[in-house]
């Protein structure tokens, strides 16, 4: 008997309890299977946190010699005011991304990459078929490359992570390929909406991510039960603040003029989300064509990243830090307006590299990263040109940067903008960011571009597809 046989495909424990829920009605089958799915996710959120806290302490603080700020939900830390020692920053970021690429080559090739792409393919194809080493894979790999500095966000991993559990219970429980197809996208969404503190966003985007143009309800109703346990079980450890905290985004609409800025917001952050995803999937494919095995270019990238985070250390790890800092005022003005105004640009350059060469990390985050300092730019420039309508504060301008560039790349911004909103506890922002989202996201529907390749269009041509046919024109 194989090392998968023992570990991937187990012999299922109980029968009876597999056909009880396959049997049961929809009430019933979904409580069960929610709050189960619910429960794993969360445990999972917790472990990969941790893992990622003590990862990045180690390797970023005690080798590097830097601690990158932290947003007000896990501490409201500024981090290091400089490099302590700059020489070990290039070291650490290659050194973390060299061995996590090594386990991944040797244990899980599949893991490689943000992992989201491959538990959505799972949904459309076989929801039966994420293995659980590569889950284990995927959660180490990802904390090394993640803690030693490189671009990457945690929610990647962590929907590997909670939709390979899905996967395993699909397996154990002999869930019809329906079924198994919601289980796993709700694992998606309960792990991206747990480790965000976000359930009501993760409840809709397990219904939305899985499409460029359409929307699952059958998802949504199990989503709020399964989001809802993830969340209550990753507070019951960590804690329920959000990860932002509660963002001063206050900002009185009195006249129809200053909702100009959010449109000006709309359009900057779809050019910028757009910029995002092709630069992203250009880096995948040139990284195909180089030379080199499957651990020595994401290396590379690890040194090429170090070493541009020397001038610009905003650019390391998740950057969570730094988007809470840009939405303060004395903050993001002690930032020299260059650093402001070049950083949605690097970042995106250091999640390609990161990520893009075959790193273990999630694209979410710096998607919120960039998001962020596309707000902030747009308010420095207003705020240094004393045009009319520009908010005392940054808040309520990266806040809502965070929601449009992100949320219509990813094609996913009801969702998005709700998670925001929970991760900012900024609800305030809505008039603003539906102004922003809407304009962001019909302009991307003119493109083909998705940050996520494995989404289909519509569940028509996914269904189509599982059947052997040719899916319908969506033009006609």
């Amino acid at each position: 008997m194989s090392y998968d046989d023992c570990v991937d495909e187990p012999e299922p424990a109980g029968g009876r309890i597999g056909a009880s829920v396959r049997n049961a009605g929809y009430l019933r089958k979904w409580v069960l299977l929610g709050v189960t799915i619910g429960v794993l996710a969360g445990l999972g959120a917790v472990v990969f946190y941790l893992a990622l806290k003590y990862t990045g302490d180690f390797l970023l603080g005690y080798l590097g010699g830097y601690h990158i700020p932290t947003p007000a939900g896990e501490g409201g830390s500024r981090g290091s005011s400089g490099f302590a020692r700059a020489w070990a920053i290039p070291l650490v970021t290659t050194g973390g991304a060299l061995l996590s690429a090594f386990i991944v080559a040797k244990f899980a090739p599949e893991a490689t990459g943000h992992g989201t792409d491959e538990a959505i393919e799972a949904v459309h194809t076989d929801p039966r078929s994420i293995r659980i080493r590569a889950v284990l894979v995927k959660m180490v790999a990802s904390a090394l490359t993640i803690g030693s500095g490189g671009s990457g966000g945690r929610e990647g991993p962590t929907a590997q992570i909670s939709a390979g559990f899905s996967s395993l219970l699909t397996r154990r429980l002999g869930l019809a390929d329906d079924d198994g197809r919601t289980a796993v996208a709700l694992g998606i969404g309960a792990g991206i909406g747990a480790i965000f503190a976000a359930p009501l966003g993760g409840a809709v985007l397990a219904a939305s991510i899985t499409y460029r143009e359409d929307f699952d309800y059958r998802s949504l109703l199990p989503g709020f039960i399964t989001s809802g346990t993830a969340y209550a079980v990753l507070g019951l450890f960590l804690g329920f603040d959000p990860l932002f905290g509660y963002i001063d985004a206050e900002y009185r609409f009195e006249r129809a003029g200053p909702l100009l800025w959010f449109v000006v917001i709309g359009a900057v952050a779809a050019a910028v989300g757009y910029l995002y995803a092709r630069i992203f999937h250009a880096s995948v494919a040139l990284t195909r064509g180089l030379p080199g095995g499957p651990v020595l270019k994401p290396a590379a990238g690890g040194l090429l990243v170090g070493l541009l985070a020397l001038p610009l250390p905003q650019i390391l790890s998740s950057g969570y830090g730094w988007a809470q800092l840009a939405a303060d005022r004395d903050a993001l003005m002690g930032i020299p307006l260059w650093i402001v105004l070049v950083l949605p640009i690097a970042k995106i350059v250091a999640t390609s590299l990161s990520i893009g060469t075959g790193g273990s990390g999630g694209l979410f985050g710096p998607g919120i990263v960039i998001g962020a300092f596309v707000g902030a730019a747009i308010w420095r420039l207003g705020e240094l040109t004393g045009l009319p309508g520009v908010p005392d504060a940054p808040g309520i301008f990266v806040v809502v940067g965070m929601m449009t560039c992100f949320g219509s790349v990813a094609r996913a911004p009801l969702a998005v903008m709700i998670m925001v909103a929970e991760m900012t506890g900024s609800f305030s922002v809505v008039p603003g960011a539906i102004l922003a989202v809407g304009i962001a996201s019909l302009l991307m529907t003119r493109t083909n571009v998705t940050i996520y390749q494995a989404q289909r269009l519509n569940r028509e041509s996914a269904e189509a597809e599982r059947a052997g046919q040719r899916p319908a024109d969506p033009s006609s």
